[in-house]
């Protein structure tokens, strides 16, 4: 994303590895969350993590983003230090992470005190130090980019869960971010609103944005997703392409999964393609 086109992605798509993760564990007291995970994001790349409930997925995400210092392995963010967690990690490293990616939560957790605009223009204005002119200016050409333009000045409550959700894609995108993370976009959406919000993230993944996305919509990820990685009890079970993974499995235990989720939506005809 450059000062002049505050829609273009900062990474341009070009193959080459933007993230290498590799041996990452986390333990919360006796409980081990993660056992060795390896993970790799090119730029303009989407990879999409599936699994049941605390299979880790989000401990993933929070590891990339620094909000969580695994117990064990590295992480190598092109262009910056690789950070090895198996010595203590300065503040300065794990808020390297935070400043090149950005973090769409379950919850938007937007500052009910200000407006639509205000929560997109915080980060930039206060973290990164952008001029408030500059940083209004961008952060109305991605409301509109979102279809919220009309909604600058309103305030959380007055916007239904899917544009709240909306503008906590825009805050983070306004932050001009590397490496987009999505955990569960449309988790804590009414099902009527979850197409709207999916709708926006499939955008920006054909515009080339790199992305990992946590998501239980698998007509999501099969349709956007570059790569698919299956997690259960803490380990990635199998990766592949969307078409190999959702048509083929290899391992039973990606089967079992996908049956549980994939039959009922087929049998009730609950799953139709993005547009």
């Amino acid at each position: 994303m450059s000062p002049t086109d505050p829609l273009a992605p900062a990474a341009t798509p070009d193959d080459s590895v933007l993230l290498s993760a590799r041996g990452i564990r986390k333990s919360f007291g006796d409980n081990e969350v993660l056992r060795s995970i390896d993970l790799e994001v090119r730029r303009g790349e989407v990879v999409v993590l599936i699994g049941p409930s605390g299979s880790g997925k989000t401990t993933v995400l929070r590891s990339l983003n620094g909000l969580e210092t695994p117990s064990a392995g590295t992480i190598d963010f092109a262009g910056g230090p690789v950070i090895d967690f198996a010595v203590p990690v300065p503040k300065a490293q794990r808020y390297a992470l935070r400043d090149r990616s950005a973090m769409v939560f379950q919850q938007h957790n937007l500052f009910p005190h200000m407006t639509v605009i205000e929560n997109v223009i915080e980060g930039p204005v206060r973290v990164q130090k952008v001029p408030k002119k500059q940083a209004v200016a961008e952060a109305s050409a991605l409301l509109d980019r979102v279809g919220l333009a009309e909604k600058r000045d309103a305030y959380p409550f007055e916007l239904s869960g899917g544009q709240q959700q909306r503008v906590g894609i825009v805050r983070a995108l306004a932050l001009k971010p590397q490496l987009l993370l999505f955990d569960e976009p449309t988790s804590a959406l009414d099902p009527e609103l979850v197409g709207e919000v999916l709708q926006v993230i499939k955008e920006l993944a054909d515009e080339g944005w790199t992305m990992v996305v946590v998501t239980h919509e698998l007509s999501f990820a099969r349709q956007a997703a570059d790569e698919v990685l299956f997690m259960d009890g803490g380990v990635v079970v199998e990766r592949g392409a969307p078409g190999a993974i959702f048509t083929n499995p290899t391992h039973e235990r990606t089967r079992r999964f996908l049956d549980r989720i994939l039959r009922p939506l087929e049998d009730d005809g609950e799953a139709p393609p993005l547009e």
